[in-house]
């Protein structure tokens, strides 16, 4: 689909953002937006001479006055509540005064101004107990992946996939899906790694189309298999516990407070348009209280593990005992035969002595162990 206006002034803006990184490969960059280095040159240049305004229409509002009064302060923190109506008082002040605002008042002074004009619920000040996290060192260490539920439209249900870092909080897709199937999810994931690169580790929850807990290393779904063969590791949050998926449990609560709260959408399409509007606000607007008051963009930076055109081949150490699955999903080891997930299918996997457990063996697909068997070849660990 052609990009609208709004989603081109976008794109401009994320390619500014990441190609001023330090350490930036413009060329890369290039390439994976689809852009011409003289094209993307001459959107830079601009943007170091206009900032901002070279890639989103000048507000109207006029960003400093010498005659602004309290009053007109006043209206710019209703305005920017009555916009973002899940902003807090921070939020507020910080986004004022990267507007450009002068004499911005304190978050009290806003949070004041915000109860006055009956612009905080009760509720709204219990929400905002803030949560308490690990974060990985380095963007692409880590992403994590999920659906968001799921909601009804005029004539089918919206299933969101979300995808975040966990360093920066950049969302890397938010996108309006018909279903949750690996034939859905497989197409958002290959352009999320041909733009931003491929992460270290991805981890889901243990739903579809993840894998299942009940299954030997979480089933190795389909869309996991392909994962691995790419080099990427693949873990799953511990059953009946999303708080290990916490960043973006996170992000789906203030997805769902500032997108999806008292709306509805006709068909996938304006749903989609909404999501994009969000994303581009979240990534690159919206001040975040656990990155220092500022917006997840300041902090990612693209991955260097470049998206490759086929899949590499797969290769085990010598050492290690290689069988093929067979159609009925078993392999056999030293004249044993083991049940493995059918997504392995025609697949070698490698039996590899574990020298912690006497006798015990692991079992491995491409890099990652996904069973653990004992000395009678039983399975211990997946």
């Amino acid at each position: 689909m052609a990009w609208q206006p709004k989603d081109l002034m976008d794109v401009k803006r994320e390619f500014v953002e990441l190609a001023m990184q330090e350490g930036a490969n413009r060329r890369e960059l290039c390439r994976r937006f689809g852009i011409g280095a003289k094209a993307a040159y001459a959107l830079l240049n601009r943007f170091a001479q206009e900032g901002p305004a070279a890639c989103i229409p000048r507000s109207r509002r006029p960003l400093t006055s010498p005659t602004r009064t309290g009053l007109a302060m006043e209206q710019a923190v209703v305005a920017l509540r009555q916009e973002h109506s899940a902003w807090g008082s921070r939020k507020i002040a910080r986004r004022l005064a990267d507007l450009g605002h002068t004499q911005v008042p304190s978050a009290s002074t806003i949070t004041a101004i915000l109860h006055r004009h009956g612009l905080i619920a009760a509720q709204a000040s219990l929400d905002a107990t803030p949560w308490q996290r690990f974060e990985h060192e380095l963007p692409n260490s880590l992403w994590q992946i999920d659906f968001k539920g799921d909601f009804a439209l005029a004539q089918r249900r919206c299933y969101p996939l979300t995808l975040l870092d966990d360093h920066s909080r950049f969302n890397l897709a938010l996108q309006a899906c018909a279903s949750v199937g690996a034939a859905c999810v497989k197409p958002h994931l290959i352009r999320v790694f041909e733009r931003y690169g491929m992460p270290v580790r991805i981890n889901a929850d243990n739903g579809a189309p993840w894998g299942s807990p009940r299954l030997a290393g979480h089933g190795l779904s389909e869309l996991s298999v392909w994962l691995i063969r790419l080099g990427i590791g693949v873990s799953h949050s511990s059953p009946y516990h999303p708080q290990t998926n916490g960043k973006i449990e996170r992000f789906h609560r203030s997805f769902k407070a500032e997108v999806l709260a008292g709306r509805s959408f006709s068909d996938l399409h304006e749903a989609q348009l909404a999501f994009e509007r969000w994303r581009s606000v979240y990534n690159h607007e919206r001040p975040h209280e656990a990155l220092g008051m500022k917006p997840p963009d300041k902090r990612y930076q693209p991955s260097c593990r470049t998206y490759p055109s086929s899949l590499p081949e797969i290769e085990y150490p010598q050492g290690d005992t290689v069988a093929v699955v067979k159609h009925n999903g078993e392999a056999v080891v030293h004249g044993h035969k083991i049940k493995v997930p059918n997504s392995l299918l025609r697949m070698p996997i490698a039996f590899r002595s574990d020298p912690g457990r006497d006798g015990g063996l692991d079992v491995f697909f491409c890099h990652q162990r996904f069973m653990q068997l004992d000395t009678d070849y039983k399975t211990i660990s997946n």
